[in-house]
C-alpha cells in the first residue's frame, strides 16, 4: 500500500509521524473519507469544501488548494490498482513541544491512505442490521469531523460487543445520529431526518439521500425526531459514505417495524444505486 505523507509519496511501512505530533498528543487535526468507485471519486467538491470548512474551525490553515487536493487525490487512486477505494485524508496541526496553546511557526503535517472500499454485502441489505441505543454524551461540537473520536469509538464498541452492527445516539430526548453514521426514520411513509447543527455531523450520503427524496417526490421531513418516533418507527435506515444506505432492523433486540427492510427504504436503496451508476460507473 502506497502512502502520501507531507509531499511524498512511499510505501505505508516507511510512513513516520513524530511522537509530538499534535495529532498524536492532543488529536488536534481533521479528516474526510471518500468513497471511490470505477476510480472516481465520489462527490468529492462536496468532500473538499466540508474538510475545508473543517480546519478553519479548528484555525488550521489549509495547506493546499482545492486544485493541489484534486491532483494528489487523483495520483493516489492511480497508485492504489483498485477499482473502488476508500480515500483517507488527514490534516494535523503539526509537530511541536507539548502544550495546549497552539504553537507557531509550524506547518500541518498531511496525510493520504488508500484502503478497498468495502460497501455492504447484498446479503447484509437483504436482512438489514441490527443497533442498539444511547445516551448521545459526547461534546458539543460534533460538526466537526475532528481525528479525536475516542468517544465515537466507545459508543461504536458498545454495539459491537452485543454483535450489532451501530449505535444510534439520543440526547435530550432527540435523536442525533449514529456513531458512525446519519439515521434516518420512515413513519407512515414519510422520511424524517434530524436537521444539520453542531450535535451531528453533515454526512455527504446524507444530502445525497435528502437530494433523492426531493428529485423523486418523497414525501421527507427534515425536523426534530423524538426518541419514541425512532422506537415505534416502520424504518430505520443508517447512511455514510461506506455503508451507502443500509436499513436497521432491530433495534434493542426488538424488530422494527416487520422486522425487514421497508417499502421506503427498497425505493430509496434503488435510487441511490442508480445514483451511483449513472455519476460514478458511467
Amino acid at each position: 500500500m502506497i502512502a502520501y505523507l507531507n509531499g511524498r509519496f512511499l510505501p505505508i511501512e516507511e510512513a513516520c509521524v513524530p511522537v509530538l505530533d499534535r495529532g498524536f498528543i492532543f488529536g488536534d487535526g481533521i479528516y474526510e473519507l471518500l468513497p471511490v468507485y470505477s476510480r472516481r471519486p465520489f462527490r468529492l467538491n462536496e468532500h473538499l469544501k466540508r474538510f475545508d470548512s473543517n480546519l478553519a474551525s479548528i484555525r488550521i490553515g489549509n495547506p493546499y488548494s482545492a486544485e493541489k487536493w484534486r491532483e494528489l487525490i487523483a495520483e493516489m487512486i492511480e497508485r492504489n490498482h483498485l477499482e473502488d477505494q476508500s480515500i483517507y485524508i488527514q490534516v494535523t496541526r503539526g509537530v511541536a513541544k507539548r502544550d495546549h496553546a497552539f504553537p507557531k511557526n509550524v506547518s500541518p503535517t498531511v496525510l493520504i491512505l488508500s484502503n478497498p472500499l468495502v460497501t455492504p454485502a447484498q446479503e447484509q441489505v437483504q436482512k438489514g442490521v441490527s443497533a442498539i441505543t444511547a445516551l448521545d454524551d459526547r461534546w458539543l461540537r460534533c460538526d466537526i469531523k475532528a481525528i479525536s473520536l475516542l468517544a465515537n469509538v466507545l459508543l461504536r464498541q458498545q454495539a459491537i460487543d452485543v454483535g450489532a452492527a451501530e449505535t444510534i445516539l439520543f440526547r435530550d430526548g432527540y435523536l442525533t445520529e449514529g456513531a458512525a453514521s446519519n439515521v434516518f426514520v420512515v413513519r407512515d411513509g414519510v422520511m424524517l431526518a434530524p436537521p444539520k447543527s453542531h450535535l451531528m455531523l453533515p454526512g455527504i450520503t446524507y444530502d445525497v439521500v435528502l437530494e433523492l427524496a426531493a428529485a423523486q417526490g418523497l414525501e421527507h421531513a427534515v425536523r426534530g425526531v423524538s426518541e419514541h418516533e425512532v422506537r415505534s418507527a416502520q424504518e430505520l435506515w443508517m447512511t455514510s459514505s461506506t455503508r451507502e444506505v443500509l436499513p436497521i432492523t432491530a433495534l434493542d433486540d426488538k424488530a422494527v417495524g416487520g422486522g425487514t427492510p421497508g417499502p421506503v427504504f427498497w425505493q430509496m436503496y434503488g435510487w441511490y444505486q442508480e445514483y451511483k451508476a449513472k455519476v460514478m460507473r458511467a
